[in-house]
This record gives structure tokens, sequence and C-alpha cells, in this order.
């Protein structure tokens, strides 16, 4: 199964819904697909849409899904990673009336930079991000959440 996750905000994501779901007809990707579309109208025959999950529900997906396709949230990315999945973000674009600004850019970036995903950039094709998957073995993902708990624990305790 694969799993794709447009996040929850109020803009729509038609773009990357619009690609996997070209994928999934051409049969590029011939397994189970479920998108969390969140806030994003969009019907299919071929897509398996679920707008809101639970917390225990997405838990399931992520660890049930071969792979993440996701919007460039953190949350999302993390999740993935957490449970060793590979990952590849699209950032939500300002250009395109997918969000605010384009901070998800900056968030993908970091994460490729430090080899713990694949991004679908802008103008390039998602069939080939997808075909790196079966070479691309990513970084492991180490929260620092601990550490940074632990430094400011020790912070208030010299106070």
């Amino acid at each position: 199964m694969i799993l794709v996750l447009l996040g929850t905000h109020e803009l729509p994501f038609t773009r990357l819904i619009k690609e996997v779901e070209k994928l999934k007809k051409k049969e590029i990707i011939a397994d189970e697909v479920v998108v969390q579309n969140g806030k994003t109208p969009y019907t299919s025959d071929v897509l398996t849409l679920k707008p809101f999950v639970s917390y225990d529900e997405m838990d399931r997906l992520v660890e049930k899904a071969d792979y993440i396709i996701t919007h460039a949230g953190t949350g999302s990315i993390i999740s993935g990673l957490k449970k060793g999945k590979k990952v590849i973000a699209v950032p939500r674009l300002k250009k395109y009336g997918e969000h605010n600004d384009d901070h998800q850019l900056e968030i993908a970036g970091v994460f490729e930079e430090q080899g713990h995903i694949l991004v679908w950039h802008d103008g390039e094709n998602l069939e080939d991000v997808i075909a790196k998957l079966a070479n691309f073995e990513p970084k492991p993902f180490q929260s620092k959440k601990e550490k940074l708990m632990n430094l400011l624990k020790e912070f208030i305790d010299s106070i």
C-alpha cells in the first residue's frame, strides 16, 4: 500500500493528488493507494480517499505503507521516518495557491540534504522520483528531542 498525505492545511493540494492518480491509472503505481486528503476536495475511482483520520488510524496506515508520498510538513515526514519508511516529500508551493508561503521548500531541503528523504521538486517527473526509491537507502532519522529536553532540564535545574 502507498500512503499519500496531503495534510490538513485549509488550502487544497490538488497538484499532488492529480499526479498520483495519473500514475495509478497508468499502472506505474500498481499498489493500493490511500490518500489522507484533508481539506482537498477530490473524487477518484482508483484512490481510497480519507479526509481526516485519527492518530491511531494514521499510525496504522504509516505502519502498513510500503512508502509514503507526503506534503513537506515536518510531522508527516517524521512520522514516516520514525517507522523506517521511505518518504517522498512534496512541498506545497505558494505560486500554486497551496500554501501561504514556501516554508515547506526549506523543510524538504533540510531532510533531503541530510539523506533522509527524496523530494519531488517542481518541474520534475514524479514517476522518476518514485523509480529512485528502489535504490534509495535513507539515513536513519534520530530525533534530537530527548537531548533538547535534557539540556532544558539541566538549565532549569541550574537556576
